[in-house]
Formats: C-alpha cells, structure tokens, sequence
C-alpha cells in the first residue's frame, strides 16, 4: 500500500535538509593578510568559484555535501571569482598558485600545503589538515 500511497501523492516526500557550510566571504586584499595570519593557529581554506561555469557549480555541490566542519576547527572562504576579480587575482600572487576554477587552497602558516582544481578540488582530504 505505500507504493500506492506515493504514487497517488498521499505521502509527502520529506524536504532535503540543505547542508550548510560555515562561509566566510572573501572580498577584501586585506582579508588575505588575515588568512595568512591567521593560518599559524588554525587551517584556512579558500574555494574561488566561478558562478558562471556548470562545472564549478557541480564541483561546490560535492564539495559541500561531502565536508561537516565548524567553524571552530577550519576557517572556509568563499570566493565569486567575478564579484572580486582584484581579491582572486592577488589570491595566486599572495600565495603563489596559477589561478583556476574552481580552485581550493588548503593554507598553514602563511603557505598554501595543498590545491587542487576541477575534479582535484574534492580529492583534497581536507581532515587530514584539520
């Protein structure tokens, strides 16, 4: 009977809990600093994204669906690559990384110690930084 009922409509599907990451925006050259800074005590990730590419997209969804941290053990910026094209670019010159997207930059003090890009982004095990 509940093959029935669904397909009739009687039982509603529950709604996808939407997973949610703790996001910091990066949009200011002077937030780099702090990232550097602040990579000395605790791991700094930055995601540059471009919200135009498919595969970008799909990339963050997996991304996302497939990390549980706080923000008490890991700091996570996000960065839209075409809103803040001054604070991506100076991202590979501060840290010395070729720009691409999407990119991830795992950063310990002061250093990027893993980055991938595309299909990359998601091989990167980010609890082995943590």
């Amino acid at each position: 009977m509940g093959i029935l009922n669904g397909l009739l409509g009687k039982v509603k599907n529950k709604p996808k809990e939407e997973k949610k990451i703790p996001w910091i925006p990066l949009v200011t050259l002077d937030q780099l600093k702090e990232i550097k800074k602040k990579s000395n005590v605790k791991t700094q990730v930055v995601f540059k994204h471009s919200v135009t590419c498919g595969i970008s997209r799909m990339v963050l969804n997996t991304f996302v669906n497939s990390h549980d941290f706080t923000a008490e053990e890991i700091d996570l910026y996000y960065l839209d690559l075409h809103s803040h094209r001054e604070v991506s670019n100076e991202t590979g010159y501060t840290f010395q990384v070729i720009h691409q997207s999407p990119q991830l930059l795992v950063i310990k003090n002061g250093e990027v110690i893993a980055h991938g890009s595309h299909g990359n982004v998601n091989g990167i095990d980010l609890n082995e930084y943590v």
